[in-house]
């Protein structure tokens, strides 16, 4: 079914254009709120965001929306995306809301909704509240005496520092560690250092000054080079780069060398296993983690999981399947002992936590397997999706069938945007590549690309 309003992830767009209007907002609100309000208690929603101009906007009409169906607002301020899902289950609320585009630039933002056990919504639900939204108001409005009101939560960053410390191994600090982190001007530039300091390290913070505009601005998990420099120049044993709303992470070792999302699952799964607490025999990721971990997991006698592309149907296949950790190649990591959604912050823990308990630098630890070579191309398309051409269905199976035993062919068409998304992995570089150039070419010989 074709979406109105929620993508992959959410509600995003432009500020103040298309969707992200704050009429859009307070009919969310109303949609939202009417949707959760079940039995006769009081009912409440908590509303956090990350350092965007437009948080400004949007935060108002959406607790607008929830106070006219009589829901009680509690807003938290600048706060990680995994921290909204913690307090809506801390402050026992029906709902939760994010404001954020995650690592967008700063003229996007978006809005992400929490169920009343911290887990972002299914898409069932979802359609449900997208069916809401454009119907008239009048059918879900309180009465004037049953209105919510609203409050901030002067406490919000103290509960979300005291929980990620306490995700930290009992009895073990960062005593002798040099950090760099950067929190990417965005909704982590206050807990993150403070929580990383307070367990013992010395913290060297970049990207934590916020003016609205320079949100993952040359900097954060989607522009490490900055942090990687700082590793080096200041003699650190690590960089920890988060994105806007801090629910991905990337890691840089005492070197300046980038470690992906693929490698820290690897990393995580592996020290869990000796530590007897790794559950459902694997991780899950989805059709996007490298080959090179599959193989790294089979080493150890365990499984990888693959799901579609976004971290919801990682959480879900997870949860269904009872697997305690998950993730994406891009940082998102899902620890469920700890967190309903991904958490940077906490994710860079567990990294720091194997570190500790190993005593060898990251360059060692993190580097956990070797890659497979991995080759991404987009096309942009006007019209019907091309995977819908037969020539097109047959220049991918062909792919497929060159690619036999030695790769992975993964077709997919973007959630948000007009183009195919071509990526193959496999042990021979110039093979993958031509596999991808060769599909590409398909496509555009048929005449679904864009001009």
């Amino acid at each position: 079914m074709t979406r109105k309003y929620f993508g992959t992830d959410g509600i995003r767009g432009a500020a103040n254009q298309d969707v992200m209007t704050p009429a859009t907002a307070l009919r969310v609100g109303v949609a939202a709120g009417g949707y959760f309000i079940r039995g006769d208690h009081k009912h409440r929603v908590v509303i956090g965001k990350d350092t965007r101009l437009s948080g400004y906007m949007l935060e108002p009409a959406l607790a607008a929306g929830f106070l006219s169906v009589g829901m009680d607002v509690i807003m938290v301020g600048p706060m990680p995306t995994p921290a909204v899902g913690m307090l809506v289950r801390s402050l026992r609320a029906d709902l939760g809301v994010m404001i954020s585009a995650s690592h967008n630039p700063y003229h996007d933002n978006g809005i992400k909704l929490f169920g009343p056990d911290g887990y972002k919504l299914s898409d069932d639900i979802e359609a449900s509240i997208e069916a809401r939204i454009d119907q008239p108001e009048r059918d879900v409005r309180a009465a004037s005496a049953d209105l919510g009101r609203a409050k901030r939560l002067d406490d919000a960053e103290g509960r979300y520092i005291e929980f990620a410390k306490n995700t930290f191994p009992r009895g073990k600090t960062l005593d002798g560690l040099k950090i760099v982190v950067d929190c990417a001007n965005g909704a982590a530039y206050k807990v993150a250092p403070t929580v990383l300091w307070e367990l013992g390290a010395d913290v060297i913070p970049i990207g934590v000054e916020p003016n609205g505009f320079n949100i993952n601005d040359g900097c954060g998990s989607t522009a490490t080079d900055y942090m990687c420099a700082q590793v080096r120049e200041q003699g650190a044993d690590l960089g920890i780069a988060l994105d806007g709303d801090a629910d991905r992470v990337l890691v840089a070792d005492e070197r300046g060398r980038l470690i992906d999302g693929d490698q820290l699952m690897g990393l995580i799964a592996g020290y869990w296993q000796r530590k007897q607490r790794l559950r459902g025999g694997g991780l899950v990721s989805t059709v996007m983690s490298n080959l090179g971990l599959e193989r790294h997991l089979q080493g150890l006698g365990l499984d990888l999981a693959r799901t579609r592309v976004g971290d919801r149907y990682v959480v879900e296949h997870m949860r269904k399947h009872g697997f305690n950790l998950g993730g994406e190649q891009s940082g998102h990591i899902i620890m469920n002992d700890f967190t309903t959604t991904g958490d940077g912050l906490i994710a860079a823990l567990q990294v720091l936590a194997v570190l500790v308990h190993d005593q060898a630098p990251a360059s060692t630890v993190c580097h956990v397997f070797d890659p497979l070579p991995q080759i991404l191309k987009n096309v942009t398309f006007a019209g019907p999706s091309p995977l819908e051409l037969e020539r097109v269905r047959t220049a991918i199976r062909d792919g497929e069938g060159t690619l036999a035993e030695s790769g992975r062919l993964v077709i997919r068409k973007s959630g948000t945007e007009p183009k195919i998304r071509v990526m193959a992995e496999g042990e021979d570089e110039q093979l993958i590549n031509t596999v991808v150039d060769e599909i590409i070419t398909v496509i555009e010989d048929a005449g679904a690309a864009a001009p």
